[in-house]
């Protein structure tokens, strides 16, 4: 590729694959798709900016400093801007590398550096994430959680009002095995059941069961789930990551499953991205590529063998598009599709209903000022439309949009999409 004049034929640093920035060619269509440039309108909060501190840094230009280090932390990695850009530049993969080379490189403060630190020994590990909710359970169990988070201020406050009610009352216990029965040869799903979902939100994961049984598919289980590595791909440990990722193939593999869903879209995006994470594992290179193609989305495999039956819903609903699954995996209209197919439901649009809300795997534990701001600007727009519930696909936009809504006191409830349709199937 030849290289625009003044720009040497190497980089200096390896912060990113080099020969990508120039797929970039500075037309700013991504500029208003992207949530942090509509709130700072900085250039260099854009990710056309961020491909210029890309270059930058591995050209040596420019220093590593807080102010680059800011910029980059800065993105939410939404992908927003692969949607609206016409040149096919992947900003995912950029920004993910440029993360890694962050936190090899820029000596952290303090503060900042212990957030991070706990986020990534706590969350991607289930057991540990029980172990440290298991007070507040308590708490909850006393009703003494309003309590709690009254005494609480800055950070803690924000990241205990970011938490969904710990002791939900347990819903039907139907077993999928009994009440569906597969046709012989249904392709075989399984549902990987991740990490913080599976602590904060597990009735997504066993829904997403009961509403693929109900359409014909023979539901497999995973042995062991552990998680799939998005967590570690957006702050920039990909050495973790791929640790996760041979994991999950190695048993998705024995599993035998034809396709894999997750009730977490960035858990989708990261399982669907394993062929390129290991594509240099010669061990894992072939199997990886073989997941990646078996990964499906919870609605798109319901479609294929048609809606199951879905009692009368007389309510109104909003959809909220999760990033990783609009921008991520291209999955827009085939959700709406289904809840259309709901007898008297009425679906109204949601003004920028592809707009990041905030939450962003981390995000908002690590940037909450940003991620307030967009969670504010999500729920004007979802209540504007005055909807009974919002709908979406994804564990912490339902967390991020919840917490806001009730710092509002709106009665508008956030709901997981497979929680609402095997709400709706017929009993």
């Amino acid at each position: 590729m030849e290289h625009p004049a003044g720009s040497p034929s190497h980089p200096v640093r390896d912060v990113v694959d080099y020969e990508l920035l120039f797929d970039c060619v500075h037309c700013g269509l991504c500029l208003e798709a992207c949530p942090t440039y509509k709130v700072t309108r900085a250039e260099m909060d854009s990710p056309r900016g961020r491909v210029y501190l890309m270059k930058a840094l591995a050209e040596g230009r420019l220093a590593l400093d807080d102010d680059a280090a800011r910029h980059l932390d800065l993105c939410l990695g939404c992908r927003g801007c692969e949607t609206a850009c016409p040149s096919g530049v992947r900003y995912g993969r950029l920004i993910e590398d440029a993360r890694a080379f962050v936190e090899k490189n820029y000596a952290r403060r303090r503060a900042d550096r212990l957030v991070r630190r706990l986020v990534g020994i706590v969350f991607p590990y289930p057991r540990r994430l029980r172990a440290m909710l298991a007070p507040l359970r308590l708490a909850e169990r006393l009703r003494m959680r309003g309590l709690v988070t009254l005494a609480l201020s800055g950070r803690p406050r924000e990241w205990m009002e970011l938490l969904p009610p710990l002791c939900k009352a347990p819903g039907p216990q139907t077993s999928t095995e009994t009440a569906y029965a597969p046709a012989p040869g249904a392709p075989a799903v399984a549902v990987h059941h991740g990490c913080v979902t599976q602590v904060l939100a597990d009735s997504e994961n066993l829904n997403s069961e009961r509403v693929l049984a109900a359409a014909g598919y023979r539901i497999t289980k995973l042995r062991t789930t552990v998680c799939c590595g998005a967590l570690d791909l957006h702050s920039g440990n990909l050495k973790r990551a791929r640790q996760f990722a041979r994991a999950n193939v190695r048993e998705i593999i024995r599993s035998g499953a034809d396709a894999i869903v997750s009730a977490a879209s960035g858990c989708s995006s990261a399982i669907a991205e394993y062929g390129e994470l290991l594509k240099d594992d010669p061990e894992f290179a072939a199997d990886a590529r073989a997941v990646s193609a078996k990964l499906r989305e919870l609605s798109s495999l319901v479609l294929e063998r048609g809606a199951p039956r879905f009692r009368e819903m007389r309510c109104t609903v909003t959809y909220h598009d999760a990033c990783h699954l609009a921008h991520g995996l291209g999955v827009r209209e085939a959700p709406r599709k289904l809840l259309k197919s709901i007898p008297g439901l009425r679906l109204i649009e949601m003004p920028e209903s592809d707009m990041c809300c905030g939450s962003a795997g981390s995000y908002n534990l690590t940037e909450p000022a940003m991620a307030r701001q967009l969670a504010q600007r999500k729920a004007e727009r979802a209540l504007a439309t005055k909807a009974r519930y919002v709908v979406l696909a994804n564990p912490g936009c339902e967390f991020q949009i919840a917490a806001e809504l009730r710092r509002r006191r709106s009665r508008a409830e956030v709901i997981h999409l497979a929680d609402f349709l095997a709400m709706a199937l017929e009993r």
